[in-house]
């Protein structure tokens, strides 16, 4: 039998820079007797001071947070054993990005494409122990090894590092600002991007914009 968990008041944490988005996401909760809102935060270093200092049960973040990138902060929080079920939110669908946030750490990934329902129901299944990924994501093509027939993705030959470079390179992000949201040194962030740019044969910073835009990479709001 599955257990059944104690009625109780289960606190969240909102993370977003929109503020439309956290309000609409705190009715959302507060609609429901058992999830109460403590904090919103509108950047990602606020969110992790939140969460390390009060650990609430369930933390909801934005995956292009401000100041700390979000699967920074879920390293970080799962390095720490803090226990905060971690939902992220998204625009992105590909393979890679769901597979690297799961990695990480998260709990839950979402689409914000999605219909609210998908929130309510990822909530209750982490809570239960699970973990959820939007329904309306193609779930066989992201886990299933795929056909050895097919070319390979450029994209999985990139380090989980790499990776978080690349996702903040292509949205205009500086070095500078990448080493502060990554928590790493500027010569590293170099290091990380001249690698990534040589598996993906690809030499500026133009060329992996383009490549993202055709791969749908780029946030949209």
């Amino acid at each position: 039998m599955v257990p059944v968990r104690e009625p109780k008041t289960y606190s969240v944490l909102l993370a977003d820079d929109l503020t439309l988005v956290r309000e609409g996401l705190a009715a959302l909760c507060e609609a429901q007797l058992q999830y109460h809102v403590v904090s919103q935060c509108a950047d990602g270093a606020s969110a992790m001071r939140f969460i390390e200092s009060h650990k609430p049960d369930i933390a909801v973040l934005d995956l292009n947070l401000p100041d700390l990138f979000t699967l920074e902060i879920v390293r970080k929080l799962r390095e720490a054993q803090v226990s905060t079920r971690i939902v992220v939110l998204s625009t992105r669908k590909d393979r890679k990005t769901v597979v690297e946030a799961l990695r990480s750490g998260v709990n839950a990934f979402l689409l914000k494409s999605g219909p609210a329902n998908h929130l309510l129901e990822a909530f209750e299944q982490i809570l239960d122990g699970g973990i959820y990924v939007s329904p309306t994501l193609e779930l066989d093509k992201i886990f299933s090894p795929g056909q050895k027939t097919a070319p390979e993705d450029p994209l999985e030959s990139l380090s989980a590092r790499e990776y978080q470079v690349f996702c903040l390179l292509v949205e205009g992000t500086r070095a500078k600002e990448i080493a502060a949201r990554l928590d790493l040194s500027p010569k590293t962030i170099d290091t990380y991007r001249a690698s990534l740019m040589r598996k993906l044969d690809i030499h500026d910073v133009a060329g992996l914009v383009k490549f993202a835009i055709q791969r749908d990479l780029t946030s949209t709001r």
